[in-house]
């Protein structure tokens, strides 16, 4: 555990204690390595007959899939390769036709990458020991999320809240979702809550909200390998991506920074702390 961010979220109404936990789905508590929406993407803009890099592909991760694939079709190289294709630039039109070919196949395979994430089980049943509710943001759609949340369910975790960009008609890094779980956990001041995700864009819509944000570097987006290939790379290869990860989510803004939700016990004690002493 690091503290990055000593300055308390903002709020007009100080907590006291730590009531709720609001996590990211992809990369923090199913689909190691974030591969879902990665390949998903990949495939789609291939269909185009456009190559993506992976760093492309994964730069705005976090965001509202419509929201990620038009900052693809912002990129230089994306605009010129549509023009070679298209003999134009990509209008909005263009993204329509996009988005409505990437959500028939995400949802097909959206259930070969929901397993949870090692340790989440059972971390998330220590962190309701401790009185805290559990909510959830995402990019995903809500019939992405329903998938995800019977699956899930059947494998041990069930959010008491979970918000899809739709419902509240605002995607990731605006505050929307955070407000919404807040309003069905029946949670209040927003300091009493804190988000944990592994993009900027979860840090952001943390930030956003006003609560409490952490960053989890070593299963999510910046990871980009399922877990068995992770694994197998070599310890130098492994550090170097979750140093890269670390890096990024504390350039966001995140007041801490994990490796694995299972790490969050010990930033939940500082937070409690910071909230019962009052203390920056």
């Amino acid at each position: 555990m690091k503290l990055l961010n000593r300055n308390l979220p903002p709020n007009t109404v100080p907590a006291k204690k730590l009531q709720a936990l609001i996590f990211d789905w992809a990369g923090t508590t199913v689909d190691f390595g974030c591969l879902a929406p990665a390949r998903t993407i990949e495939q789609v803009f291939g269909s185009f007959g456009i190559s993506l890099r992976e760093s492309e592909i994964r730069r705005d991760m976090g965001l509202g899939k419509r929201d990620h694939i038009a900052r693809l079709l912002l990129l230089p190289e994306v605009r010129d390769a549509w023009r070679q294709l298209r003999g134009r630039l990509p209008t909005e039109e263009d993204l329509r036709e996009i988005y409505e070919r990437f959500v028939p196949l995400q949802l097909a395979v959206l259930a070969n990458y929901s397993a949870l994430i090692p340790g989440v089980v059972e971390s998330v049943r220590r962190f309701r020991a401790r009185g805290l509710k559990i909510g959830s943001t995402t990019g995903y759609t809500r019939a992405m999320l329903d998938l995800l949340l019977e699956n899930s369910a059947k494998a041990g975790y069930q959010p008491d809240a979970s918000v899809s960009p739709e419902e509240v008609r605002s995607a990731r890094p605006a505050p929307f979702m955070v407000y919404e779980n807040a309003i069905r956990l029946a949670v209040s001041p927003l300091a009493s809550l804190a988000k944990i995700g592994d993009t900027s864009a979860d840090i952001e819509e943390g930030l956003n909200a006003g609560v409490w944000t952490i960053g989890v570097a070593a299963t999510g987006n910046a990871i980009g390998l399922p877990l068995a290939e992770f694994r197998a790379l070599p310890l130098a290869a492994q550090q170097t991506r979750i140093q890269n990860a670390r890096a990024e989510l504390a350039q966001a803004g995140a007041h801490y920074v994990v490796d694995s939700v299972a790490e969050l016990d010990l930033v939940l004690d500082d937070i409690e702390q910071r909230l019962k002493s009052g203390q920056s």
